[in-house]
């Protein structure tokens, strides 16, 4: 498959990247490292990476903005993303050819060619080893890219702490890092938060609850992010640390914005992602997404949430 992607793009003059919605690190760093590798490999092509912008991860890279005529007869590539649904800007449609690479569930095999890989620890791993694949075939590596890809790695596998981290990935990062780019400028960008965020940890710590079954949850309504002055995208930086709570199995954030209330899961064991997509949504066995629209269906997610942990034994 890899080999077919390659061609593919050896083909195309025009090749656009995009990745999903409400984008983290590894959304970025997928999409715009390979961007970088194919700017670097194929300085003749036409290379964006495009989608809407999220503003913590400027830091990543800022996103190209381009005419829907640029799609005419471009190959298009989404990265990180299972679910067409999920995928950001409509106009991946009107491209020529559309190639999906992921490491989620193939739940939905859109796209004329699938690249999928649920063993990575994320799209970034994945966009690496692409790289090493093709390398001999006139693939070039730069050092953005691999400042890209590394943070990439860094967020999906929470600091190498995640157990979707391997061997393979501890490699590939030992390999990035030798690329100029500065590792503590990453992580500080990356995992600095600025202090009303923090005020906010505080609340999110003192105010969680702890149910029977190793479930805790937590409830950020628009009031409550209003009052500490963050978007909902900043609230969605600190679901990971609950996990850092003895006791705890799995846990959920009810993070309330203008048209929905999106519902992230996160588990330290029990297999979370069927209960994400009973709510329309999906993403891996211990990190998942989906969405509600009324604060009513919170208790049908906690329900479902404690069967699953109900069930579990290590």
């Amino acid at each position: 498959m890899i080999e077919q992607i390659l061609a593919a793009i050896e083909q195309y003059e025009t090749i656009i990247v995009h990745r999903h919605v409400r984008p983290d690190p590894d959304a970025y760093g997928s999409q715009g490292g390979l961007a970088a590798i194919l700017q670097e490999s194929y300085p003749d092509k036409k290379i964006y990476a495009v989608g809407k912008e999220e503003p913590t991860l400027h830091f990543m890279r800022r996103l190209d903005v381009i005419d829907d005529e640029v799609y005419k007869g471009a190959l298009v590539i989404v990265c990180d993303t299972a679910n067409a649904a999920r995928i950001c800007d409509d106009r991946y449609t009107l491209g020529d050819k559309l190639i999906k690479i992921d490491h989620h569930p193939n739940e939905d095999p859109y796209g004329d060619l699938l690249w999928v890989d649920t063993s990575a620890s994320s799209c970034s791993e994945m966009i690496y080893e692409f790289y090493l694949a093709g390398k001999e075939k006139g693939l070039k590596m730069n050092d953005e890219a691999a400042r890209l890809l590394f943070a990439g790695i860094v967020g999906d596998t929470g600091r190498f702490l995640f157990p979707s981290t391997t061997e393979k990935t501890f490699a590939y990062a030992g390999e990035l890092i030798h690329y100029n780019f500065s590792r503590t400028d990453v992580f500080d960008k990356m995992y600095e938060l600025d202090a009303h965020i923090i005020k906010l940890n505080g609340y999110i710590l003192q105010n969680f609850e702890l149910q029977e079954n190793g479930v805790a949850s937590v409830m950020l309504t628009k009031e409550l992010l209003k009052e500490y002055g963050a978007r909902p995208a900043e609230a969605s930086l600190l679901v990971g640390i609950l996990g850092n709570v003895k006791g705890i199995k799995a846990w959920v954030f009810f993070i309330e914005e203008e048209d929905q209330i999106r519902v992230r899961l996160r588990s330290k064991g029990p297999v979370i992602n069927g209960v994400a997509r009973k709510f329309k949504g999906g993403g891996h066995p211990l990190a998942s997404g989906a969405s509600i629209y009324s604060w009513d269906e919170v208790d049908h997610v906690l329900k479902e949430l404690n069967e699953v942990c109900r069930n579990y034994s290590n």
